[in-house]
């Protein structure tokens, strides 16, 4: 019984890691928050699309407006933990997080969403295996193309072409900040119609995203590669 079962975690083990060499090159299927949104009814709505045909602006977007560190850390901002942890201590009727973009890739793709000890350990597995395995040009990518961006709405393609009426190469830099100004709560906080969070947010979004444009890491990470 034993070696049965052990057979079987080396196995699953072993099928993982398969699987997150292979999301390096293909796509993600569905995942589990994908699968939530066509069960509770929201629809779902995704077009996969690759980072060279994504304007720049929209990954400069959600890094000023999320992880403003992405192309320095590997994969977890300690000094955010440390002070979403103080937070939560100190007023522990509310949560405060602190998850980089590499944290919410691995959450989205691999993972359910929750707040468990469980689910936290497993996400900071599978970040530190994303980050060492696909590189930093490939997360952003699949963030950009999984990440929830409206109800029943996943990926930059699907979300410009939603609000926008043209696809994920044309975004300007305003529209790619209202996008990524309601990632926090895509359901929530609307970008058509125009919610008040989203219409302040995104212009602190654009001012971030002016501070960080000649950020030379940054660059690498969104820049098209020149023919």
């Amino acid at each position: 019984m034993l070696k049965l079962l052990r057979n079987i975690i080396v196995s699953l083990f072993i099928l993982q890691l398969i699987y997150i060499v292979l999301l390096r090159f293909i796509d993600p299927p569905i995942t589990l928050t994908q699968l939530g949104s066509i069960l509770e009814g929201n629809g779902f709505k995704r077009e996969h699309i690759s980072l060279n045909k994504i304007s720049p602006n929209a990954a400069l977007a959600v890094i000023a407006a999320e992880d403003q560190l992405f192309p320095d850390h590997n994969g977890f901002d300690i000094k955010s933990i440390q002070k979403a942890f103080e937070y939560n201590k100190r007023k522990p009727g509310r949560v405060r997080g602190a998850s980089t973009i590499s944290q919410q890739v691995a959450k989205n793709v691999f993972l359910w969403q929750g707040r468990s000890w469980i689910r936290k350990g497993l996400e900071v597995y599978f970040t530190f295996m994303i980050e060492l395995v696909w590189g930093k040009r490939r997360i952003i990518e699949v963030y950009l193309n999984e990440a929830e961006m409206g109800k029943g709405i996943f990926g930059i393609e699907a979300a410009s072409k939603k609000y926008f009426k043209h696809g994920a190469a044309s975004l300007s830099r305003k529209e790619a900040a209202m996008i990524a100004a309601s990632l926090p709560n895509p359901v929530r906080y609307t970008v058509k119609p125009l919610s008040g969070y989203v219409s302040r947010r995104s212009g602190w979004v654009v001012r971030q995203m002016n501070n960080l444009d000649a950020d030379p890491d940054i660059q690498q990470i969104i820049s098209r590669p020149r023919r």
